[in-house]
């Protein structure tokens, strides 16, 4: 008899869309393949739906803030009932780009430099800090957000207009810009899936680029690069995912220049999507969707 799925989805976060479109690609799939299904948001909701319902497994579906920082899975592991993806505190390293580049570095995994910069009124100092430390253009993201949200590249003379989008966040991260070529790698508990290599026609492979499907970003696999530096970047990807401490399916983002590559950060809940990348590797690798949701199943626990 095949187990009693409940799939949190939705959300508060900027990325609340994808996380409902990975749930109901999920939820689809499941259902075709005769499984129980309930989809649930992370509100008062829940507790209602997980005491009526009784789940056998959580899927988690949640992108951003509160659903892959390690918040709802504290929650999770309360419940003691099995969950899919991270635990709470790989989750939490994971999500916090400052927290897992300086993890990265101790490691000896290269990743592109930075500084952390804090929001202050008439703050003239930060073109000369950038010049001194890093150079232009630069990078300006969120500490805590994903697929792409409010991730800028600046130069000299846009650079102070762009950070007044990123006001919100009090402090943010500005890292130098690494050219090159785009490449994602797909960890499967403690196996390389495989790597993909993005052509997008916008300026980076940023959230337009990820989710519209009229971006015309090109998907290309296998990824031309030698035998042997596909090995260094898959076992770079596998390095990160343990040293993190990550469960079930991750997503590593690189940029290759030069004969280097820098890991930019790395994705505890991977995209379910129509257009989501590990979904696409493992199809390449001869994994249906179902079987890899099946796997991702099969890896949940009560405690990550």
């Amino acid at each position: 008899m095949k187990k009693k799925i409940l799939i949190i989805s939705g959300g508060i976060s900027k990325e609340r869309l994808i996380s409902l479109e990975t749930g109901k690609e999920v939820s689809k799939e499941l259902k075709k393949n005769g499984y129980k299904v309930l989809t649930s948001e992370p509100n008062l909701e829940l507790s209602k739906n997980l005491r009526k319902y009784k789940p056998d497994i959580i899927f988690n579906a949640l992108h951003g803030q509160f659903g892959e920082d390690g918040y709802i899975q504290t929650i999770l592991e309360a419940q003691k009932i099995p969950y899919t993806h991270s635990g709470a505190i790989a989750s939490s390293i994971a999500m916090d780009k400052e927290i897992s580049k300086k993890i990265f570095l101790q490691n000896n995994i290269l990743t592109p430099k930075y500084i952390k910069y804090i929001f202050v009124k008439k703050d003239k100092t930060i073109i000369k800090k950038i010049e001194k430390k890093l150079k232009f253009p630069v990078v300006i993201k969120p500490i805590n957000e994903g697929s792409s949200v409010h991730v800028y590249i600046c130069n000299k003379k846009n650079l102070l207009r762009r950070l007044k989008k990123l006001e919100y966040y009090k402090e943010i991260l500005i890292e130098e810009f690494i050219p090159g070529r785009e490449i994602q790698v797909a960890i499967m508990g403690k196996k390389k899936l495989g790597a993909i290599e993005l052509k997008p026609k916008r300026e980076f492979y940023d959230y337009e680029a990820k989710y519209n499907p009229k971006s015309n970003t090109k998907h290309i696999i296998p990824v031309k690069i030698t035998k042997k530096e596909f090995k260094i970047v898959t076992d770079i990807a596998l390095k990160a995912h343990k040293v993190i401490g990550c469960k079930g399916v991750t997503r590593s983002d690189f940029k290759f220049f030069k004969g280097k590559f820098y890991l930019l950060e790395l994705n505890t809940q991977p995209g379910m999507t129509k257009l989501s990348l590990v979904p696409e590797i493992a199809r390449y690798k001869g994994i249906s969707f179902i079987k890899l949701i099946e796997w991702i199943l099969k890896d949940a626990s009560i405690n990550r």
